[in-house]
């Protein structure tokens, strides 16, 4: 019955009650993401409810310790995996391991690329283009030009050094002109100068309006690269976001005292940063050293403070970098060093 004075509400009785509606994530201006994805290996997690989102026109740079899931992760999003769990979307639109004609919009290079190795680099790129959506004769020289390996495309790919054979599978995966690049460890065997080159290229990529996932274990590179970074460990993704920002809040000082200092300097670090974790490591000789997570810009009071306290400064390094805030979060290096002071 309804209130008095008011109709009463419609019944329901016997009629099919509609289930509610599933409402995705947004995902307006991203070219992946993923909600809840999980993924074994028998017993084994390797995905523990991924949530990550790309932004479609930058190059995200997905970091994490081997073992962490990011390998995964990208056969996953190009159909090579199947999912116990969760969602994706690619290019805006859910995708699944069945939506093979989507992949025509991405280009992927997952692990070390497989070449014929008694057929030349350009014999090998018509190979791989006649295998999937058409591709203009010109766009094989294009890419090659792009990795730099026109002058040596008449090579068998047997000859092709390790780097070589990197850059060249970088070519393949820009055959088909993608959308949205997938790169797994792509400067692996690069010297110097291939690494600047493929940072160059993959730069000029999204300067046209490409989407590029990179996952590397190269934090420099992909310090120097990324727009945006994401950070997996264990199956879960720890944190997310656009590089200047992440590593604006990660700053560390570290300073460096003689032995016999380390307990005042400890008492005079924990006054200047009392809601920061302080670290102290005595190096067994003359000298040891406190890593202090506070913000670069005030190790000038950090070096007044001690100074005032009669301690003197041995060393002093700051900065605030991609390395530091991986370290924090995965639990080595300078975010666990040993004989932390609590």
């Amino acid at each position: 019955m309804g209130a008095p004075g008011m109709p009463a509400p419609p019944t329901t009785v016997g009629q099919p009650v509609a289930a509610p509606a599933v409402v995705p994530p947004p995902v307006d201006g991203l070219a992946v993401a993923t909600r809840g994805l999980v993924k074994r290996y028998g017993r084994q997690p390797a995905l523990l409810g991924l949530d990550m989102s790309v932004p479609a026109g930058k190059v995200y740079g997905f970091l994490g310790p081997n073992g962490s899931g990011k390998t995964t992760t990208l056969r996953l999003l190009v159909g090579l995996l199947r999912p116990q769990a969760g969602a994706m979307w690619l290019l805006g639109e859910p995708y699944t391991w069945r939506d093979r004609q989507r992949l025509y919009r991405v280009g992927s290079l997952i692990e070390t690329p497989v070449f014929y190795p008694f057929l030349s680099a350009r014999d090998n790129l018509r190979v791989i283009g006649a295998a999937g959506k058409p591709t203009p004769p010109a766009r094989v020289e294009e890419v090659l030009d792009y990795v730099g390996l026109h002058d040596r495309a008449a090579s068998p790919v047997k000859t092709y050094s390790l780097g070589m054979k990197q850059r060249l599978g970088v070519a393949a995966a820009l055959l088909s002109d993608p959308e949205l690049l997938i790169l797994d460890e792509p400067a692996n065997g690069l010297d110097p100068g291939g690494m600047v080159a493929l940072r160059e290229t993959l730069r000029w990529l999204t300067e046209r309006g490409k989407t590029v996932l990179i996952s590397s274990h190269l934090l420099s590179e992909v310090e120097q690269l990324a727009d945006v970074v994401g950070i997996i460990d264990r199956g879960r993704l720890l944190r997310e976001g656009p590089l200047e920002e992440l590593v604006r809040d990660t700053g560390q000082v570290r300073v460096r005292v003689p032995v016999a200092d380390m307990p005042r300097a400890a008492e005079v670090l924990r006054r200047l940063a009392p809601d920061r974790q302080l670290y102290g490591v005595d190096s067994g000789q003359r000298a040891g050293w406190f890593h202090v997570l506070f913000d670069p810009a005030r190790a000038g009071e950090i070096n007044r403070a001690l100074a005032e306290a009669g301690i003197y400064a041995i060393g002093l390094e700051a900065g605030n970098d991609l390395e530091t805030l991986f370290l924090q979060l995965t639990g080595g290096g300078a975010g666990s060093p040993p004989g932390a002071v609590a």
